[in-house]
């Protein structure tokens, strides 16, 4: 054996170290990633059915807002419709209180002037 052969023999030692070496680490990461797909596939098999929940939560959420947007909408018509009559009552109601209360100062005014001359007021 040479000197070369020598030389070579050791490099392929080191090498092999090398190699050995390396496949520690490459194998424990090649755990890691089988690990990781587990966590994933078991993640997946909790996640699913909790979004499909959550999807049919909102579905039944929206439709429920759609309830409460009608009832808003016919609660508003109702308060229109309620101003308005309140707006009739008060001018069909109010025309006629004002005349009267004119009418009875009126009165009161005629009665006062035509009062006896010798009759004092009353105070109390």
């Amino acid at each position: 054996m040479s000197g070369g052969d020598i030389v070579g023999l050791v490099f392929a030692g080191g090498f092999l170290v090398l190699v050995l070496a390396l496949a520690v680490p490459l194998f424990k990461i090649g755990q890691v990633f089988d690990e990781t797909t587990r966590s994933i596939r078991d993640l997946t098999h909790t996640v699913t059915p909790l979004l499909e929940e959550s999807t049919k939560t909102i579905q039944e959420t929206n439709a429920q807002l759609a309830r409460v947007d009608a009832i808003t909408a016919n609660v508003a018509d109702v308060t229109g419709n309620v101003s308005a009559l309140v707006a009739l009552v008060a001018a069909t109601v109010g025309g006629p209180l004002v005349k009267l209360a004119g009418f009875s100062a009126g009165v009161r005014a005629a009665l006062g002037s035509v009062r006896p001359r010798g009759a004092r007021r009353r105070r109390g």
